[in-house]
C-alpha cells in the first residue's frame, strides 16, 4: 500500500451483541464473532505496518450488564489471556500486550492471566497491543490526577508543575492514536480514550465489528491520508 500508514489505531470492538441477534443466537454469543475477528485483525495491522493497537474491548460501564452476560464475557477474557502464553507468534515477533483500565474490577484470576502477558512481554517492541478493559476515559484522567495529588502530597512536584506531560505521564496509556475507528454504526466516542484521542482522526463505520474487514481497515488508512491533520493549527 503506498499510502501513509498510521502508527497507531485505536479501535472501538461495538456490535457484537447486534451481530448476534443478527443470527438468531443469544446476544452475548456475539463476544465469540468479536474475539475471532479480533484474531485476524491483530494479522492485518502487522501486515499493513501499524506499529501499535488499542482495543476499547470492556468499559467501566459494562459491568452492569446481566450476570449471565459477564460471566460469559468473564470466561473468554480468561482463556484469550491464558492463550497468549502459549502463541509462539507473539514471542517470536516481540508482541507486547498491555491491559489498560481499572483491572481490580475483574475476579483475581482473570487478573492474574492479564498481568502474567503483561509481564512476559514488556520488553517486546515490534508491535504493541494496548486492551482497554475496566475502561474509562473520564476515569482514566481521574486516577491520572490522584497520581498527581500523591506526588504533590509527597513534594516529588508543586502544583505550579502540572501541565499536559505531567497528566499524561500518568495515564494508563502514555501514547496518543491517529486513527480511532468505530464500527457499528454509532456516532459518539463512548469515553474511549478521552485524553489521547484530542487531536485524533476518527473514522465511523456502518458496520458492526464482526463483519469489519481487512478492505475495511484498508479503506479506513485510505481515508485517514485523505485529511489534512492540523492539530488545532
Amino acid at each position: 500500500m503506498d499510502s501513509k500508514v498510521p502508527r497507531h489505531v485505536a479501535i472501538i470492538l461495538d456490535g457484537n451483541r447486534r451481530y448476534a441477534k443478527k443470527l438468531g443466537l443469544q446476544p452475548w454469543k456475539g463476544h465469540i464473532y468479536g474475539v475471532k475477528k479480533l484474531n485476524e485483525l491483530l494479522s492485518w495491522c502487522r501486515e499493513l505496518g501499524i506499529k501499535e493497537i488499542t482495543l476499547y474491548s470492556f468499559s467501566i460501564e459494562n459491568f452492569k450488564r446481566t450476570k449471565a452476560e459477564k460471566n460469559f464475557l468473564f470466561k473468554i477474557f480468561k482463556e484469550e489471556f491464558e492463550k497468549m502464553k502459549y502463541k509462539k507468534e507473539i514471542f517470536k515477533n516481540k508482541i507486547r500486550i498491555n491491559v489498560i483500565g481499572r483491572l481490580d474490577m475483574f475476579p483475581k484470576e482473570i487478573r492474574k492471566s492479564m498481568l502474567h502477558i503483561m509481564k512476559k512481554t514488556r520488553n517486546h517492541k515490534n508491535f504493541i497491543v494496548n486492551f482497554a478493559m475496566a475502561y474509562g476515559g473520564r476515569q482514566e484522567i481521574v486516577d491520572s490526577l490522584k497520581k498527581i495529588a500523591i506526588l504533590i502530597k509527597n513534594n516529588k512536584i508543586n502544583p505550579n508543575d502540572i501541565n499536559e506531560k505531567i497528566i499524561t505521564q500518568n495515564l494508563y496509556l502514555k501514547s496518543e492514536p491517529d486513527l480511532v475507528i468505530r464500527p457499528g454504526g454509532e456516532i459518539r466516542t463512548s469515553n474511549f480514550l478521552t485524553w489521547q484521542s484530542a487531536y485524533s482522526e476518527w473514522i465511523f463505520i456502518n458496520k458492526l465489528w464482526p463483519d469489519f474487514t481487512k478492505k475495511d481497515l484498508i479503506d479506513c488508512v485510505e481515508e485517514f491520508n485523505l485529511r489534512e491533520r492540523r492539530f488545532g493549527r
